[in-house]
């Protein structure tokens, strides 16, 4: 299937995404009337100020369990839908009952899922950063680039931000491991392709950044027009056009971003042959990535026993591990070595193996 066609067929969860965004807003705006009306009765500025410190507090509290909790698997089960799809070729009659299935059956629990989530964006963040400063010096001794090191680094923060969820599909892709054990691989696989997924990222950048401008400033002309005739401040009508802006970069801008990102990735995936020593390497730029390896390789492999979806689309029951790239390898659980089998310990860091 092309990236045109799973984005159109799983539209319903960008309509989601824009659902929880929007009530987002919504109770920002009642909110921030209710407060402002009980500082108005007072007659003081100083309660006006307080009330509006206390409108910012509850709305991070309503912004992260709308879009932190419940947006999170959402967006989980988006990939879960989207991985199928690249996958067998077909997307589900009821994307949104299949993804929710597949994320319960998968992780069990949101925590699970939380916690993973938590180890591949920081396996992804730290492995940028090593990248960023790759790239720092490279360009350290030619004077007055440092222009060109602050765009590249803002192209990396937004282009990366989509591999996580690259990674995160791919524990989908392959359901027959642990979930772990499968995105730690998924890093890998990016890792050793990074040059040809992140192609497309310098288009990726622009139609994010231009996006949040465009819909900022329409959002701003007519939220600051109606706050204007309110006589409500200018400011809270600013706040509210990012949040609008964000919720349909959110719901729609990024969820095509995602399916490209992950069109481009599960291309190379069945022609990637893993290299086992980049585990070593990895946990040794990210500690992030050596704690979710370690955890891959502590977890059983025979600890999921679901449904998986096969290359055909048909259902098949999953009730052996298997290993990506059809062997089995030993790793330190330390340090990421690879080990032969007759080893006891590890010759990289001397850890005692189990």
């Amino acid at each position: 299937m092309t990236a045109k066609e799973v984005f159109s067929k799983t539209l319903v969860f960008g309509w989601i995404k824009l659902g929880l965004g929007l009530l987002n807003i919504l109770i920002a705006v009642v909110l921030f009337a209710i407060l402002m009306g009980i500082s108005v009765l007072f007659g003081n500025e100083g309660v006006g100020a307080i009330m509006f410190f206390i409108w910012l507090g509850v709305m991070g509290v309503v912004n992260f369990i709308l879009n932190h909790y419940i947006g999170y698997l959402v967006k989980a089960g988006h990939v879960a839908v989207i991985t199928m799809a690249f996958k067998t070729g077909t997307v589900p009659a009821d994307p949104v009952a299949t993804g929710k299935a597949m994320v319960k059956e998968r992780f069990g629990t949101s925590n699970v899922y939380f916690a993973l989530d938590k180890l591949i964006a920081g396996s992804v963040k730290q492995l940028q950063r090593a990248l960023g400063r790759l790239t720092s010096g490279l360009l350290g001794a030619i004077p007055g680039t440092d222009g060109v090191k602050n765009v590249m680094n803002m192209f990396l923060d937004i282009s990366l931000g989509y591999i996580d969820e690259c990674c995160l599909g791919y524990t989908f892709y392959h359901s027959e491991q642990n979930a772990y054990k499968s995105a730690a691989d998924g890093v890998v696989i990016y890792a050793q392709n990074w040059k040809t997924l992140l192609k497309g990222a310098a288009k990726t950048t622009l139609v994010v950044i231009l996006s949040i401008v465009i819909v900022t400033l329409v959002a701003f002309v007519v939220f600051g027009g109606l706050f204007r005739l309110l006589g409500w401040s200018g400011f809270v009508a600013f706040i509210i056009s990012l949040l609008l802006a964000w919720t349909i970069k959110y719901a729609f801008i990024d969820s095509w971003i995602l399916v490209k990102m992950m069109s481009s990735y599960m291309q190379v995936v069945p022609n990637t042959q893993i290299t086992f020593d980049l585990y070593g390497k990895l946990s040794g730029l990210s500690k992030r990535f050596k704690e979710l390896f370690r955890k891959g390789q502590n977890e059983p492999q025979s600890a999921y026993t679901g449904t998986s979806v096969t290359e055909a689309g048909s259902p098949a029951t999953v009730s052996s591990p298997s290993v990506a790239g059809g062997y089995t390898q030993r790793f330190c659980p330390s340090c990421g070595t690879p080990l032969s089998s007759d080893k006891t310990f590890c010759g990289n860091c001397g850890s005692k193996i189990g």
